[in-house]
């Protein structure tokens, strides 16, 4: 509707007496009403997506005890002086005092490098929840926009984020207290640090969350493993590039990584440089450290921050919100690909793979054997090419690559089939076909031994050129390897069967696959063979016991 501020202009109405001045209180027309109630009515739908999302995360059990363990490990972060560890510290020995300024420290480090990683996981599936419902067939009636629905659940995404830090400061201000090494608190110098540097890396974790919900094919397994990759590209490359002990232009510079890695180098180990000269102030260590003897501690209570500093870090969440805005576009091609759409789509789908026909007859002469072929046939053609290729090329390296790549491909292997490991056992759940399913006597057992046998083997092939090569020179590595892919098989199924969810086995194994690439952990298999033989088989034989109480009644 045209406005009618020219309406006075008239000429031939001569007013009586002189129009009122214009004030805050009678505007000369409806143009400012209008845009102003325009603006709260955008205001109004976005906070009422992200309440509605914060509300259908909060009903979770799953959520609070997410939430729960993040507090007990930000407890562990924090070790006494006497156990000679520290998580944030210099070479071996040194960390600060535990000052309200070190502590912000600690957890902003922690926050923006494992949070942002782990952080996708707990809080993607938002959009697809919304596409698979049909809600977003509701909301698009609405004078909603999309780039203020993609916003909003950007938005939730870090008030999720706001949460979790929100109680790890609680958790940290008590670590304080309890440990007394500096007893003045200061919250400023508390909270200051986690902000700046926490706040921009899970900023970008959040645009990667709403960017792998929109494009169809990202949406389950496969973006949650390419997720981990992306994050290591992004965070080490940049890390490196803005590393001030290899470059004097990044001690300069303004703008630092996602995760402020380079900042904290930079300013900490200036100051570190004056108080403690004997020690490599680039030798900065992020994580649990071995145990010393005795440590050695420096004073940090107050980090001074350049104000073009701060422009840098809030260059990476507008940056982060300018790219979920550029995704609108996509948003009704996306939600016209649902999980219904794409099963209908793809009906009839998968590869013929003739061959398997040959090498999986055997099998069929016994009645558990045709279950289990069928299962292989089953997963095995509806592989896609990416995953044959990749299945060869792991297959390549570990034939002929060097021993230093076939400890880190072996991972890489398994990862590439955790879809299978995760999923399988809740594919009744999925499709609501158990009480169809299982009516004939015996079919929960001979459907158990079947997908738990082909997800072992499957597991154990993955992994078999490497297992030959190296069982002539080290057999009992050999051994361990085989017993590290069963339990992986196993253990993928037995926790998609306790949590009713593939998610937490897909994070779990991402977060081991993120140590075992560095030879650590529980994957490090030729690095540790005898630790990992043992471990592993512990928790081969507990999940091969879990998995017949718990499955049967999922299953129905």
């Amino acid at each position: 509707m045209a406005c009618d501020c020219a309406s006075s202009a008239h000429t031939h109405l001569r007013p009586t007496r002189r129009p009122a001045r214009p004030t805050s209180r009678t505007p000369t027309c409806g143009c400012s009403r209008a845009t102003g109630a325009a603006e709260m009515g955008a205001l109004r739908r976005f906070a009422a997506i992200l309440v509605a999302d914060l509300r259908e995360r909060g009903r979770g059990t799953r959520f609070w005890v997410a939430i729960a363990l993040v507090g007990i490990a930000t407890w562990w972060c924090f070790p006494a002086v006497e156990t000679g560890r520290f998580a944030v510290g210099f070479g071996d020995d040194v960390r600060g005092i535990y000052s309200s300024a070190w502590v912000g420290l600690v957890l902003g480090l922690m926050y923006s490098s494992l949070l942002s990683l782990l952080g996708f996981y707990v809080v993607r599936g938002t959009l697809v929840r919304d596409f698979d419902t049909r809600v977003w067939q509701l909301l698009v009636a609405t004078p909603m926009t999309r780039p203020g629905y993609l916003l909003a659940k950007w938005a939730s995404h870090m008030a999720v984020f706001a949460l979790v830090m929100l109680v790890g400061l609680a958790v940290g201000a008590v670590a304080q207290l309890v440990h007394a090494e500096d007893r003045t608190f200061n919250l400023i110098e508390l909270v200051k640090p986690v902000l700046v540097l926490a706040l921009p890396s899970l900023a970008v974790t959040a645009f990667f969350a709403v960017l792998f919900d929109l494009v169809p094919w990202l949406r389950r397994t496969a973006g949650n493993v390419l997720f981990f990759f992306v994050w290591v590209l992004v965070n080490v490359s940049l890390a490196n590039h803005f590393d001030p002990s290899k470059s004097a232009w990044a001690t300069q510079t303004w703008l630092s990584d996602p995760g402020g890695m380079a900042m904290v180098m930079r300013d900490l180990g200036t100051h570190l440089a004056r108080a403690m000269p004997d020690v490599n102030s680039h030798d900065l260590s992020v994580g649990m450290s071995d145990t010393v003897e005795r440590l050695r501690l420096f004073r940090w209570n107050h980090w001074p921050m350049r104000l073009a500093d701060l422009g840098g870090r809030a260059v990476w969440v507008l940056l982060s919100m300018a790219c979920v805005v550029a995704l609108a576009p996509m948003l009704d091609w996306a939600a016209a690909r649902t999980r219904g759409a794409e099963a209908v789509r793809g009906a009839g789908a998968g590869r013929r793979l003739a061959w398997l026909d040959r090498v999986l007859r055997p099998l069929e002469s016994f009645a558990s054997g045709r279950v289990m072929a069928a299962e292989f046939k089953l997963v095995l053609r509806q592989r896609r090419l990416w995953w044959w290729l990749a299945l060869l090329g792991s297959w390549a390296v570990q034939s002929f690559g060097p021993p230093e790549a076939v400890g880190v491909v072996v991972i890489v292997a398994w990862m590439a089939s955790v879809d299978v490991f995760s999923r399988v056992m809740l594919r009744e759940r999925e499709t609501l076909t158990g009480p169809l399913l299982f009516v004939a006597a015996g079919a929960v057992r001979r459907l158990l031994v079947a997908r738990a046998g082909m997800a072992v083997v499957l597991a154990m092939v993955s992994v078999a050129p490497a297992a030959l090569r190296t069982g002539a020179i080290d057999p009992l590595a050999a051994v361990a390897l085989l017993m590290v892919a069963g339990s992986v098989a196993c253990g993928g199924l037995a926790l998609s069967v306790l949590f009713r969810n593939p998610r937490p086995f897909e994070l779990l194994l991402v977060v081991l696959a993120y140590v075992g690439v560095q030879g650590q952990g529980p994957l490090a298999v030729l690095a540790h063979p005898q630790w990992t033989l043992m471990l592993h088989a512990v928790a081969l034989v507990a999940s091969a016991l879990l998995l017949p109480m718990l499955w049967p009644r999922l299953a129905r």
